[in-house]
């Protein structure tokens, strides 16, 4: 078969269409045949040698996919060979054909075509898994989510809104903020213009405490963005960080995370055990895809390129060209 292999690290032309061993699957794996898989920022890190994929898990990058089961792995069941689904990857989902646990799998919702099921499994588990199981966004509650034109940020505001929470954003452009208003965001924020803790605060005074904050962060910049969101947080605020975009080591304000009796949480869905990722998987498949079948969810995907033409894909999302998620098509 063939994949998108990284001869070397660097920028997005060492990505190389190129042959490679075909996967075989083990004891409660499936094979999929790829229809599509779509591009996250962990894999343009995983291209600069930033971010290497877990033990086991192919060379190459790839989060997520969408495609139909060729052959199954023993104890498998509740699938057969022909059904089409889409997966949370540990890697190797820019490839024609790819191997992953039963338990990652997700039967492609309703009303969704094949090809964009591919950019939903990583957004949605993602999405799920921090701002509503690990921070437990509740109804009425104040939500911001960094980047929120992104994948992740498509997907966050409408779960958010889905919940009933107020939600702001932030986004660089004027289109992007007014996709995230569109999506249901209630203020989208100017990041190269606008201070986002005085938004917040003005928008939210009184909410939570004196000054007004958000209950929920969630935060894919890391260092650079670490004080203001937690001076951005109300009394009881919760932060979670997800992604390192903007720096891994900044300095905290523990002063004012006392103060706030707040909290911050790290997480990283990729290197979960298996065993934790088909509680995600299974928990997504309860929660968010009856949302999607029934219209109050919608995958956001701005624009279909074949992945034997990964390294133009990769231009688009490094350069934030787009909104939503970046396809690449088999």
């Amino acid at each position: 078969m063939k994949a998108v292999t990284l001869p070397s690290y660097g920028g997005p032309d060492v990505l190389t269409w190129a042959d490679v061993p075909d996967p075989t699957p083990g004891p409660g794996q499936v094979l999929i045949d790829v229809a599509a898989s779509a591009v996250n920022r962990a894999d343009i890190m995983q291209r600069m040698g930033r971010y290497a994929p877990p033990p086991g898990a192919p060379d190459w990058p790839g989060l997520e996919c969408s495609g139909r089961i060729a052959e199954l792995g023993e104890d498998v069941v509740g699938w057969e060979v022909g059904d089409e689904a889409c997966a949370l990857l540990s890697g190797g989902g820019y490839a024609e054909q790819v191997v992953v646990p039963a338990g990652q799998l997700l039967p492609i919702p309703q009303g969704v075509p094949l090809v964009d099921a591919a950019g939903l499994p990583e957004v949605a588990c993602t999405v799920w898994s921090n701002v509503f199981m690990a921070a437990d966004l509740k109804p009425g509650e104040v939500f911001l989510v960094h980047g929120g034109s992104s994948g992740i940020g498509t997907m966050a505001i409408q779960l958010a809104v889905r919940q009933g929470a107020r939600v702001f954003c932030t986004a660089g452009t004027a289109s992007k903020r007014d996709r995230c208003r569109e999506l249901g965001a209630e203020v989208a924020i100017d990041y190269r213009n606008e201070d986002f803790v005085a938004v917040v605060r003005e928008a939210t005074g009184g909410h939570a405490s004196d000054s007004g904050g958000a209950d929920v962060i969630l935060d894919n910049m890391g260092a650079s963005y670490l004080s203001r969101n937690i001076d951005a947080l109300a009394t009881g605020g919760r932060l979670v960080v997800i992604g390192l975009q903007g720096g891994a080591t900044g300095e905290l304000p523990l002063g004012t995370l006392l103060s706030k009796r707040a909290s911050i949480t790290a997480t990283s869905l990729r290197f979960r055990p298996a065993a934790e990722k088909a509680e995600i998987v299974a928990a997504v498949r309860a929660n968010v895809w009856p949302a999607i079948e029934a219209g109050a969810v919608r995958p956001v995907n701005d624009r279909r390129i074949p992945m034997a033409e990964a390294a133009q894909a990769h231009r688009v999302v490094e350069a934030s060209e787009h909104i939503g998620k970046v396809l690449l098509v088999v």
